[in-house]
């Protein structure tokens, strides 16, 4: 018998393991509680359709019922520093120009003349704009949205100008980031990932890094199972075995918090359940060293009696990433330093607010077919103190068939572990169209972030 059918559902953890609290229990430099705290329910154990990863009249219901009532980062606020600075944000149909109208004021206009429907400004593009000007017939509009000129303006006497500024979406600063909702209806941001995350990262201050890699990929899956690989930690042990030396892969937690954010917790610096008895804690130590010699240096860490790997590690990245970053890292806790805390802000962002994996991304649909996607990986690095921000890193676009590691900046083990995740999403695209059976079925536990993220899906397009 399964030993999870002798517990109540969603109560199994690895058997014989210690979880993620007591891992984190024992560390050195412990974390604050609204950090550890867990908050996870059974959501159910219903197989989820493959019609919804494979259906253009899903994605099509997903346009327009869910992407235009959600928050989404539109862009980094260090893209548009200055007033006039604009970039061009898209999903799928829907575009808008992002752009700064006074220090601290960004607003998001539709980018679409209101005149004939013609794009103010093309796709991918950014800039400093001191007007939108349509290239098709000439009419203008000042940065704040309002009208600058009508060509020919005596043959329109029914345009009332004051009525004719261009339409809005809603915009919120937070992190350092951009936000846009196109519902004018949505409620606050605040209130959209609620009081508990939004404490959270009151603590980590993205707002005071900085963009050091940007790169977006093309995708050959459906936005949904792009963003799934990356909701769970389940597949570390199979697909990245390399990376199972020093991640206590099934031992990690997971999290949701209302409709809108769900996170989780995964230790790094221990050795996978699936490897118990097999490493001692000096080689977990030394595939840190291994895995980013250009971080850690040539000189071989050696493991003093009675230390764990996973405090020698946190000690030594605390030192380290502090010199490199001039930054004083000695008030963070060690699973801030070594751990890898994913976020998912419904329904496309994930942040990562920990030291060690300072990244962001964020999941498109592809909107000439949907079951590809694009996907934006930002590495976001400390400014140091009293230095001016450095400018963001261009992004740079790369094709299905290419390696992340093919990227300046970019560290070619980790690189490495994402090919392996854009891999298994193209087989999982092909297989789920193939498929005998109708669905996937889902752990209770170990991918509850897919069910919660899935159940947030149906309340926007109106599935049971």
């Amino acid at each position: 018998m399964n030993i999870a059918t002798k517990i109540a559902p969603g109560n199994a953890r690895c058997p014989g393991h210690p979880s993620t609290q007591e891992i984190i229990g024992k560390d050195l430099v412990q974390a604050p509680p609204e950090i550890t705290a867990e908050s996870y329910q059974f959501l159910g154990d219903a197989d989820i359709a493959y019609e919804r990863y494979t259906s253009a009249d899903f994605a099509s219901l997903e346009y327009k019922r869910m992407w235009n009532r959600t928050w989404q980062w539109a862009c980094r606020e260090e893209n548009i520093p200055n007033v006039g600075d604009y970039q061009v944000y898209e999903v799928g149909p829907y575009s808008f120009i992002v752009v700064r109208v006074a220090q601290d004021v960004v607003k998001a206009f539709y980018n679409s003349c209101l005149h004939r429907g013609t794009k103010l400004r093309a796709s991918g593009t950014e800039g400093c704009a001191s007007e939108f000007r349509c290239s098709f017939h000439g009419w203008s509009w000042n940065i704040d949205g309002t009208v600058k000129n009508i060509l020919c303006n005596w043959d329109f006497p029914h345009v009332r100008q004051e009525k004719f500024h261009l339409p809005e979406a809603k915009v919120e600063l937070w992190q350092g980031f951009v936000w846009i909702n196109m519902d004018p209806n949505a409620q606050p941001l605040a209130d959209y990932i609620g009081p508990a995350v939004w404490q959270q990262f009151e603590r980590w201050r993205l707002q005071d890094r900085y963009v050091a890699v940007h790169i977006v990929k093309e995708m050959p899956a459906n936005w949904k199972f792009s963003t799934e690989a990356f909701l769970e930690a389940y597949h570390v042990y199979e697909t990245h075995p390399q990376v199972a030396h020093s991640n206590a892969d099934a031992n990690s937690q997971y999290d949701f918090y209302g409709d809108h954010v769900s996170r989780f917790i995964s230790c790094l610096g221990v050795l996978s359940p699936h490897l118990a008895g097999k490493y001692d804690e000096q080689h977990v130590l030394d595939q840190f060293v291994l895995g980013d010699r250009t971080v850690l240096g040539e000189d071989e860490l050696k493991l003093p009696k009675g230390v764990s790997a996973r405090e020698v590690m946190a000690k030594e990245l605390r030192r380290i990433m502090g010199d490199i970053y001039r930054v004083d890292l000695s008030g963070i806790s060690d699973t801030e330093m070594l751990d890898c805390y994913s976020y998912n802000i419904f329904p496309n962002a994930f942040l990562f607010p920990g030291i060690s994996l300072p990244m962001v991304y964020r999941f498109r649909p592809d909107p000439k077919d949907h079951t590809k996607s694009i996907f934006d990986l930002l590495f976001l690095r400390p400014v140091p103190p009293g230095e001016p921000r450095p400018a963001p890193a261009e992004p740079v676009h790369i094709t299905v068939g290419q390696s992340y590691g093919e990227v300046a900046g970019m560290d070619p083990g980790f690189g490495a572990v994402l090919d392996q995740d854009t891999e298994n999403v193209h087989l999982q695209q092909e297989g789920a169209a193939a498929s005998f059976k109708k669905g996937e079925t889902l752990a209770n536990y170990e991918e509850i972030r897919i069910r919660h993220f899935e159940r947030a899906i149906d309340k926007y397009v109106g599935r049971p």
